[in-house]
């Protein structure tokens, strides 16, 4: 049986009836779908893209449900400002869909000015965060050092304006991925017992995708040697893809686990210098992210610099059509790159992962 829709403020039911056009772009429905028929569809809101990605997997082609994402691609999912229409579909939603670890820090007031009462998915449940960062300030580089598990090393100073809970970009390890995945599915099947079968299988479907999906980063990865795994971003959010599969996350352009963070030229100076000193063939911008300073380091570094259409996908997957379209997409756009700039040209990718 659905979860029964609750009323929702005034003005926010008034503000999407006007901007129904507005909404229209960012809601993804899943199945014919019985929209104005009371009880008879659940209402799926998703944060951010990776997880709306996951979300829209695990639905398929089931029947009545609605998913709704609410950042966009190439979309900060720190500094978003939900709209009057991404309020409004928040406030008719009988799900919500969240990546958790304090990543949405604008999400709390979102569901206070939607009246929202439904039901959360955290799809952090179950997977290991990092501890904060501050505790682990003894590496070097601009933002920290070698990566730990979810944590990658920085100043004290930083990590105060960082988020409390740890790096909160667990996606990026495809095994966590997975886990993501199955609380997503359990979630949808509780709030959608009716179609409980039909979400788990095409989470089953989808796990299988990825798990393929980390053999082949992993044994390409595993080509290389060690001591030649190293990786320059943006900002700190790599630790949990870099603690996976092996690779010494030497440091970032910006200190912090947040993209709006802006180094200091001390910073700037330290990560070139353990550029230079380290053997970092590349600095890698983001997708997400102005590739000013990234532009600034790899120049006075005398290394490549990744940027534009060969960005990383961070925070954020692309826009339909590009390389970072879905989650499976944006991680074999990644490794290919991040593979080319130790050197290596990758294996074919698996038949099942083409998209």
């Amino acid at each position: 049986m659905l979860l029964r829709k609750l009323a929702v403020p005034a003005l926010v039911v008034a503000a999407s009836l006007t901007l129904a056009g507005c909404a229209a772009g960012g809601v993804v429905s899943s199945g014919a779908g019985n929209g104005s028929s009371p009880g008879q569809t659940l209402s799926v809101v998703a944060t951010t893209t990776q997880v709306a990605d996951f979300a829209r997997n695990v639905i398929g082609d089931v029947s009545g449900v609605q998913l709704t994402q609410l950042i966009k691609p190439n979309q900060s999912a720190h500094s978003f400002d939900p709209s009057v229409a991404d309020l409004a579909a928040l406030g008719t939603a009988d799900v919500l869909v969240i990546n958790g670890v304090g990543l949405e820090e604008w999400l709390d007031d979102a569901i206070s000015a939607s009246g929202f009462h439904g039901v959360t998915i955290d799809s952090d449940t179950g997977i290991a965060i990092g501890a904060d960062a501050a505790a682990n300030d003894t590496a070097h580089g601009a933002a920290g050092g070698t990566a730990t598990p979810g944590a990658t090393p920085q100043s004290a100073s930083d990590a105060a304006h960082d988020h409390a809970g740890g790096n909160p970009h667990i996606w990026t390890a495809v095994p966590n991925a997975e886990k993501m995945v199955g609380t997503i599915a359990n979630g949808l099947a509780q709030a959608d017992a009716a179609h409980a079968a039909e979400f788990e299988a095409n989470a089953t479907a989808y796990t299988g995708k990825l798990a393929a999906l980390d053999g082949w980063i992993r044994s390409n990865i595993d080509t290389v040697p060690a001591a030649k795994r190293l990786l320059v971003s943006n900002h700190d959010a790599f630790g949990y893809f870099t603690a996976a599969y092996g690779i010494t996350y030497v440091g970032s352009v910006m200190p912090s686990f947040d993209d709006n963070a802006e180094p200091s030229a001390a910073a700037i100076d330290k990560l070139v210098a353990l550029i230079k000193k380290t053997g970092v063939k590349a600095v890698f911008s983001e997708a997400s992210i102005n590739p000013k300073a990234a532009d600034t380091i790899a120049s006075e570094a005398h290394v490549t610099v990744y940027s534009g259409d060969n960005a990383l996908y961070g925070d954020s997957l692309g826009p339909a059509g590009s390389d970072g379209a879905t989650y499976i997409t944006s991680q074999l756009h990644n490794v290919r790159l991040i593979l080319e700039s130790w050197g290596v040209t990758p294996s074919a990718v698996p038949a099942e992962l083409k998209e």
